[in-house]
């Protein structure tokens, strides 16, 4: 009889029929014991519900419990898989993952953390497959730069790859599902908050499909930069506070500070020299050289249209953030209202 805790992995899923195999496939091969797995469907109007109900019982001696709720949220599906589960430790991934056999292994055997660590949560490593289009290569490596300078001690565990300890996820209130996007974020701050540790391991992999729509890719960093207004505006510009004062530094946007001032820089820089072609004598040589200049300007930014629109995309999300906390929505309150959580 094993004497480790029960863990409950737990899924949710809206429309994703095509990963629903791969993903508990990937599951149920997990080699740490005791085990359960609860998947939520969450209002899916494509075959995704009855894949998944086929994996209803017991695989490889865990048992997989099947939900299902109206169209509610991730956060609500996260939520309502969290109450059912009855493990010490509940872990969360994505339906589009594919965790490594021992993905939950690695990531227990670090939860106990170091001398006095209060450990909370435990996150692993995402790996992005490069796939076959510029897009999807770009998501790849720009993820696999950011795991790779990724302390041990974090503020975020990311949601394709991380477990909490049950019953501290349960005092915070579980995910909140008036928040919009970046749902993980906001717990893993929470916890900080308390004065409990996130420990990150690398050795807790899983796998991810490729991005390779561009229009998803920026759809979902428009989410990212959206959901980082909200962060920021609650739990500080630079970092959370623990009850010692110690700040924490947040360390989840290391990816967007390469690419955020591209498209400003860009419009800044050809503006300028558009102004001096029209406005200088033309034929003169101050004109050849503006006029050199925006072509070049425009030849080198055009190189790197990905990340000029990967920038567009983040102040297009900034925009919406700075809408809510005026307008009150999405988790926020009033901008010129008392902050509440």
């Amino acid at each position: 009889m094993s004497d480790q805790p029960l863990i409950s992995i737990t899924v949710c899923m809206r429309n994703a029929e095509y990963w629903v195999d791969d993903c508990l496939s990937a599951l149920t091969k997990q080699t740490y014991r005791p085990l359960e797995i609860i998947a939520v469907d969450d209002g899916s109007t494509d075959d995704g519900l009855s894949k998944l109900q086929a994996w209803s019982g017991e695989h490889n001696g865990i048992f997989v419990k099947v939900l299902h709720q109206p169209a509610l949220g991730l956060s609500a599906g996260r939520n309502l898989a969290l109450n059912e589960s009855k493990g010490e430790w509940v872990a969360i991934t994505d339906i589009d993952c594919r965790p490594d056999p021992y993905w939950i292994s690695e990531m227990y055997a670090v939860s106990s953390g170091v001398d006095d660590e209060q450990v909370l949560a435990v996150t692993g490593r995402t790996i992005f497959d490069e796939g076959n289009t510029t897009t999807s290569r770009l998501r790849a490596r720009t993820i696999a730069r950011k795991y790779s300078s990724r302390p041990r001690l974090t503020n975020l565990a990311n949601g394709p790859c991380s477990m909490f300890l049950r019953q501290a996820l349960m005092d915070i209130g579980g995910f909140n599902p008036d928040w919009y996007h970046a749902e993980d974020m906001e717990v893993s701050l929470r916890l900080v908050e308390t004065g409990g540790f996130i420990v990150h391991t690398p050795t807790a992999v899983v796998h991810h499909v490729a991005e390779s729509s561009l229009r998803l890719f920026l759809k979902k960093r428009s989410r990212d930069a959206r959901a980082h207004m909200r962060i920021r505006r609650y739990f500080g510009r630079h970092g959370v506070r623990k009850p010692d004062g110690y700040i924490h530094l947040h360390d989840f946007v290391s990816d967007a500070k390469e690419v955020v001032w591209m498209l400003p820089i860009a419009l800044t820089g050809l503006l300028f020299a558009l102004s001096l072609v029209y406005w200088w004598p033309q034929g003169t040589p101050l004109w050849w050289m503006a006029t050199t200049t925006s072509l070049v300007w425009c030849i080198l930014y055009a190189s790197r249209i990905h990340q000029l629109l990967w920038s567009g995309s983040l102040w297009y999300g900034a925009g919406l953030g700075l809408m809510d906390a005026i307008f009150g929505r999405h988790g926020h309150t009033r901008i010129f209202s008392a902050k509440k959580r």
